[in-house]
């Protein structure tokens, strides 16, 4: 008897905790929801949670939310358009410094890595047996100097006598062949003294231009000689500097009357720096310098050569730099931001604001680009202003209201509802002030 009463007992209970959850769940839920969730103004009071709530942007837009956008103004100026090229530095001298003449080093008179000037000594080689052939050489000069003084006082006797018929003119034409025997080993002795000085100045190792140098490849005490491969070190000339690229075929012709008007110049692109909180390398500016006189059968592109002062010496021999040069300049163009440009089925478009602070959307016709504008040939007129970020929440009609600068949002909202700048998708919240939107398209 006891089994069944019990049974009765959790039927019952069960019986009462449907009710109790039944009479929640149709009273007291919607009353709290009604409470959480007020209706708004002009809301019937039978309404259900969330009637009349309009999705933003779309078709017919002024009773929906305004979006928060930036915008970008359509105007006129000169739009430069370059090329990007990747070159390699490469020191515009560049000498291995080697002995021209055979002996010890005595002295090494450089830093490695030092800055020298045109003409700097930079080593010292023994010099006695090239100091004791010059004064060799002297010596014997002065032997036969003395030897063709006497011998040119001999030709004045002869010919005196010849004049009183004392001695033959062959004796006298003979003392005349001497005195220019004599000349002659005078020439030759002094040509032996300027190749004797010109070795023992070859004992002193000159710079032969400014630069710097290198890591030397030889220590004092050591034999050198003129057929050393590796010599004594090497010096590089780094101010100015050149710059060797190469450009496709197709951008030689607007690269040569671009050179044909005057100097073009070039500057580098600096990678970002890798250390967050400090700013990159400032680039370096220089000049094209020549145009190679080949295109390269195999890859379709002609060398350039470019210098660059470097005095900041930030380009080194060897390294890699991207380059860029302006070579053609479009004159009076409509200008627009490149990221207010949109692509469709129809091809490009943009989101034109209107007076109304709602949006049109506008087939453009687009001209050249670079990587921050677009030019359009059709579709613009001069002040018209268009939507430059949040255009992805975009249709045509769309209230917008415009983020200006320190994130204060301006345009005319529906009534009653005070856009925010950010109001709308989470998902796809407008870009702070000053923050540059992701591009959509690269210009060559």
């Amino acid at each position: 008897m006891a089994l069944p009463r019990t049974l009765l007992v959790l039927t019952g209970l069960a019986i009462l905790g449907g009710g109790g959850y039944y009479y929640w769940k149709t009273r007291m839920a919607p009353a709290a929801e009604g409470q959480a969730t007020p209706a708004g103004p002009g809301a019937s009071p039978g309404a259900s949670p969330g009637a009349g709530r309009r999705g933003p942007g779309g078709p017919g837009g002024g009773a929906g939310m305004a979006v928060p956008v930036t915008l970008g103004t359509a105007a006129r100026k000169d739009l430069v358009l370059t090329l990007d090229a990747l070159g390699t530095v490469q020191a515009m001298n560049t000498v291995t410094v080697r002995s021209k003449v055979s002996g010890q080093l005595m002295e090494i008179l450089f830093r490695e890595g030092q800055e020298v000037e045109k003409g700097a000594i930079l080593a010292r080689i023994d010099d006695r047996t090239y100091a004791a052939a010059l004064a060799q050489a002297v010596a014997q000069k002065a032997y036969n100097a003395a030897q063709l003084s006497n011998a040119k006082l001999d030709q004045q006797r002869y010919e005196g006598l010849l004049r009183a018929n004392g001695v033959t003119r062959q004796q006298v034409d003979t003392q005349r062949a001497q005195v220019m025997m004599y000349e002659a080993q005078v020439q030759q002795d002094q040509a032996a003294i300027d190749n004797a000085r010109a070795q023992l100045d070859d004992t002193v190792i000159r710079a032969p231009f400014a630069g710097r140098v290198g890591i030397r490849a030889v220590d004092i005490g050591n034999l050198v000689a003129s057929g050393d491969t590796n010599g004594i070190v090497t010096v590089a000339q780094f101010a100015p500097i050149a710059v060797n690229f190469t450009l496709p075929q197709q951008e030689l012709p607007r690269l040569l009357r671009a050179m044909a008007v005057g100097q073009v110049p070039v500057e580098t692109v600096p990678t970002p720096s890798s250390t967050p909180g400090l700013p990159g390398e400032a680039p370096d500016r220089g000049a094209v310098l020549t145009v190679g006189n080949l295109v390269d059968a195999t890859t379709g592109s002609i060398a350039v050569k470019a210098s660059f002062p470097n005095e900041r010496r930030q380009l080194w021999p060897g390294a890699f730099v991207t380059l860029r040069l302006p070579v053609q300049t479009i004159r009076d163009a409509l200008v627009v931001p490149l990221v207010a440009i949109q692509q469709g089925p129809a091809g490009s478009f943009v989101f034109v604001a209107k007076d109304d602070s709602t949006i049109e959307q506008r087939n453009v016709t687009l001209g050249a680009t670079t990587r921050s504008e677009a030019t359009i040939q059709t579709g613009l007129q001069p002040g018209e202003r268009v939507v430059t970020s949040g255009a992805q929440r975009l249709n045509n009609g769309s209230r917008i209201a415009e983020v200006r600068p320190g994130g204060a949002a301006g345009g005319v909202a529906a009534p009653g509802e005070g856009a925010q700048p950010g109001a709308g998708n989470p998902q796809n919240p407008a870009p702070a002030s000053g923050e540059r939107p992701a591009r959509r398209r690269e210009s060559r």
